[in-house]
Formats: C-alpha cells, sequence, structure tokens
C-alpha cells in the first residue's frame, strides 16, 4: 500500500518541532538566569518558562488532534475515551491561557515601567546584579563592556528590576511583548475553531455556512500568524520566525485531516443517497 506523501512531509515537521522545543528550553533557561532573581515568587519563574510550558500543552494538543482527525478510526472513539481526550485538550487551553496571562500581565508592567532618574550611564549599573538586556539579547554588565552596549542617555529597569535596557530597547521590548500576546491569544481562537470544525464534522457536518464561516476565520488567523513570523524575522529572531513557520505547517497538517474527514463524510452521504433514493 503506497502512503500519502503528505504524511512524510508531516511527521518531518513534527520532528523538526521537537528538535526546536529543545533549543527554546535551553533559551529560557538562558533568560530566565538574568531575569529571574533571587527570592523570585513561583508565579516568576512560571512567567520566565512560559515559551517551554506553552510547548508542552502544544505537543499534546497536535498529538491528541491528529488522533481524533487521521490516527484513530470512527470506532475507537467511545464515549469514556472521547471525554478523556476533552478533558486532557482543556487541560491544554488552561496552560495556554496562563501564557497569555503572563504575557498581558508583562504588558501592563511596561505600561508603568518609568525613565530612571539622574543616570545618563549604563556604567551606573556595572559590576552590580542588573544584566543588560535588548531585543531578547542578555549580557552581564561590567567595566569593560558598559561603554559599548549603549550610547543613548535614557535607560528603563524592566523584568523586576533585574535588567537594564536604554529607550530604544524599552520601545522594542513593548513591541515584542505586544506580539507575544498578540501572537499567543491567536493560536488560541485557532485552536477553539479547529475545536469547533472537530465538533460539528463529529456530527457529520461537512459543510454549510456556520463551517465555511469557521474555516474563513482560521485562514484570516493564520494569515495574522504569518505577520508575526515576518516582525520576528526582520527584527533578527531566525529561530522564533522558524519555529512560527512549523507550527503553522504543524496545524496545516491537521487542518488536511479535517479536509480529508469531511470528504469522507461526504462520500458516506452520496453512498446513502445512492443506496436510499427516495429518502430525502
Amino acid at each position: 500500500m503506497r502512503r500519502d506523501p503528505r504524511q512524510y512531509i508531516k511527521l518531518i515537521v513534527y520532528v523538526l518541532l521537537l528538535v526546536n522545543f529543545g533549543n527554546y528550553i535551553a533559551e529560557d533557561m538562558m533568560i530566565a538566569s538574568h531575569t529571574v532573581g533571587e527570592g523570585a515568587t513561583f508565579l516568576a519563574w512560571t512567567a520566565a518558562f512560559t515559551t517551554s510550558i506553552d510547548l508542552v500543552a502544544w505537543f499534546v494538543l497536535l498529538f491528541l488532534f491528529e488522533l481524533e482527525t487521521y490516527l484513530l478510526s470512527d470506532e475507537a472513539f467511545t464515549k469514556a475515551r472521547t471525554r478523556l481526550i476533552h478533558g486532557v485538550r482543556l487541560v491544554c487551553y488552561l496552560f495556554l491561557a496562563h501564557g497569555i496571562f503572563s504575557y498581558g500581565n508583562t504588558v501592563l508592567e511596561l505600561r508603568d515601567v518609568e525613565q530612571v532618574a539622574g543616570v545618563d550611564n549604563l556604567c551606573h549599573w556595572a559590576d552590580s546584579d542588573v544584566s543588560w538586556g535588548k531585543n531578547i539579547y542578555y549580557e552581564e554588565l561590567d567595566q569593560n563592556n558598559c561603554q559599548t552596549l549603549s550610547q543613548e542617555s535614557e535607560f528603563y529597569l524592566i523584568e523586576r528590576g533585574t535588567v537594564v535596557t536604554d529607550g530604544s530597547g524599552f520601545e522594542l521590548e513593548r513591541q515584542l511583548t505586544f506580539i507575544d500576546l498578540a501572537e499567543a491569544s491567536t493560536w488560541l481562537l485557532i485552536l477553539l475553531f479547529i475545536e469547533l470544525g472537530v465538533r460539528l464534522q463529529d456530527r457529520g457536518v461537512a459543510g454549510g455556512p456556520l463551517l465555511r464561516t469557521v474555516l474563513g476565520i482560521k485562514f484570516f488567523f493564520y494569515t495574522m500568524l504569518w505577520g508575526a513570523a515576518a516582525f520576528w524575522l526582520y527584527h533578527g529572531h531566525y529561530l522564533y520566525a522558524w519555529d512560527e513557520a512549523l507550527w503553522i505547517f504543524g496545524f496545516v497538517a491537521i487542518e488536511m485531516n479535517m479536509s480529508d474527514w469531511r470528504k469522507e463524510i461526504r462520500a458516506e452521504e452520496a453512498e446513502l443517497a445512492s443506496a436510499c433514493p427516495g429518502k430525502p
């Protein structure tokens, strides 16, 4: 039996996503070493590892949608198994909601940050517990690098006072945090519309205005995510842009599964209609 080439492409995408997951864990650990100080709360630590926590939930969701839309037959879905899958997905949505909460909280915190008064030189923080940060790049401050990292005279303390950045870095930090929030919210909305599509197709719905609306809204949201990938690329975050593209392709694979599923529903309806031509 010849296997659909799309399934090999899907497998490659899933493997690449796992490789990226390892990169994100390493990056979160590096960033946390600069942004999470001694005596930090549990919420501060989970906020520092928001990306890694989110990705665990994403992989579970991707696996469950793959099960429901491709790997398992309709006969395999007992009532208990369906409830278990839906329950686990709900837990994953809660984890993703935590990510949105963390990003939203950061956006609000940055609104209250003011310029550090009376300081016009980065060397003020040299050899202290404060790190330099700009465009998600962090470095320990000392007398050797404080003169070269920034030539600006306005500085801001962010990440609960553990990181200092200059005026342009602070403006970029606000943009990056807003994109994080918008991106996470968009992905969660896509998931909810995929969930709605799965529920509709479970009931044998393969067309109609509601399903077409769901598909159109998802297309719009995927377009927004490509815009986010372009933003990361423009600012030199090639890993983030690459990861965004991979996750889009990963869920396009789920969309292809659902498209094939809709074709099966229509084929069954056509077969039933031909077997019972007089039945309305």
